[in-house]
């Protein structure tokens, strides 16, 4: 029996993820839930997904790659004055961002949130403190990346996106133990991607303190991009003029439909009347800056919007599966030809895999023309340079 929980869908999305969704809206009494254009398949709820709880919160929900998120700036530089350095600029942007897997650079940052974990309001994050240090202004892998882009201003712009690493994993991690019995250090209990979802209510001790931990894992998150965004400038010898930021998988508490409740957006970026947002698109083609609307809408999404141009194709479907070296289901997407063809369109690349080919993607035009008024583009970005983990690197703290 179809859920009655008002439930709004833009665009061609799976049944499966609509599935989810309402799963999630039906275990935890939401008021409503909204599916954007880009959404698909996550771990119980879908990435794509927003969701709102007048009395739960959702580590499942927030994910564990809490408050993953995109910022952009412009830079003071014009796009002919970095064109014909630009090959050595990706080079430098490469060797000194680390992306994948740990560190592979010893330019220590320090930053005030690191003292902030020093004394978290949730004791068990405290431990954490040193690992968020060493990863702090780290990359990531999987579709993490630092952007050079041309702005129809004919200025160079920044853009990144990645969340709160290892730190966020782990504190994700800790609380979907705590809500299966155990403690925080214990690995997460295994589920299939269809799992209900992990609902904490929102007056209890466990509720509030997931809510004070995700909050410091935001923070640490957005230092991350702060430093990442500041080296590369460093590098440009630019300067910031103008920069938008913001989570897309992260818990607010709101005002929707007469109710307090906290919205859970996993894969979805705010979008307020007014509100400034940076959505990403492929390696290939053209990023925007765009601004929520107060069209009607807007209201039954949840105020959220598109976060990407979202998967049509499994990471494994496109770059095929290894063992031990040796090719045991190729990809359908050949790298190589992929590599010739962002080329040609003007981009330096560093890193990449066939699992981030734009044909891995819809296209960003078509979802974003799926919300219709409910947001307005501000600026298209067409990329220049994209530097980003190499091939079979995966990020484990990437939801």
């Amino acid at each position: 029996m179809p859920s009655p929980i008002p439930i709004t869908i833009r665009g061609d999305v799976d049944e499966r993820a609509v599935a989810q969704l309402r799963r999630c809206a039906d275990a935890g009494g939401a008021v409503a839930g909204a599916l954007c254009a880009d959404a698909h398949v996550g771990y119980s709820q879908p990435i794509g997904g927003a969701i709102a709880y007048p009395d739960h919160i959702s580590p499942s929900g927030v994910g564990y790659d809490i408050a993953c998120g995109n910022k952009a700036v412009r830079t003071d530089l014009l796009v002919d004055d970095v064109r014909p350095d630009l090959p050595r600029i990706m080079d430098t942007i490469f060797e000194r961002i680390s992306f994948g897997v740990g560190r592979k650079n010893d330019e220590a940052v320090d930053h005030p949130v690191i003292e902030r974990i020093w004394d978290a309001d949730f004791r068990p994050q405290r431990a954490l403190r040193q690992l968020a240090a060493n990863q702090l202004g780290t990359v990531g892998g999987g579709n993490h990346y630092v952007d050079l882009f041309a702005g129809g201003d004919d200025r160079v712009w920044v853009g990144v996106h990645f969340g709160s690493r290892g730190f966020g994993h782990k504190t994700a991690s800790g609380f979907l133990s705590f809500a299966a019995g155990g403690g925080f250090k214990d690995r997460a209990p295994g589920g299939d991607m269809d799992s209900p979802p992990v609902l904490l209510h929102t007056g209890s001790e466990l509720g509030q303190s997931y809510i004070a931990a995700m909050e410091l894992a935001g923070e640490y998150a957005y230092a991350g991009r702060d430093v990442v965004v500041d080296r590369v400038l460093e590098i440009l010898g630019a300067r910031s003029t103008y920069a938008v930021h913001n989570h897309h998988n992260f818990a607010w508490r709101e005002r929707h439909f007469g109710t307090e409740v906290w919205v859970i957006r996993k894969g979805c970026t705010p979008a307020f009347p007014g509100q400034e947002g940076f959505v990403g698109a492929t390696m290939g083609e053209p990023s925007v800056i765009l601004r929520g609307t107060d069209a009607p809408g807007g209201s039954e999404l949840l105020r959220s919007t598109v976060h990407g141009a979202g998967r049509v194709m499994s990471r494994t479907a496109a770059a095929g599966k290894r063992r031990r070296g040796r090719v045991v289901k190729p990809g359908l997407i050949d790298f190589d030809v992929v590599r010739a063809e962002v080329a040609a369109g003007g981009v330096e690349l560093r890193g990449g895999a066939a699992d981030e080919a734009p044909a891995a993607y819809k296209r960003l035009d078509s979802v974003l023309a799926a919300h219709g008024d409910t947001v307005e583009v501000l600026h298209r970005l067409r990329p220049i340079g994209v530097a980003m983990a190499g091939a079979d690197v995966l990020d484990p703290y990437k939801d």
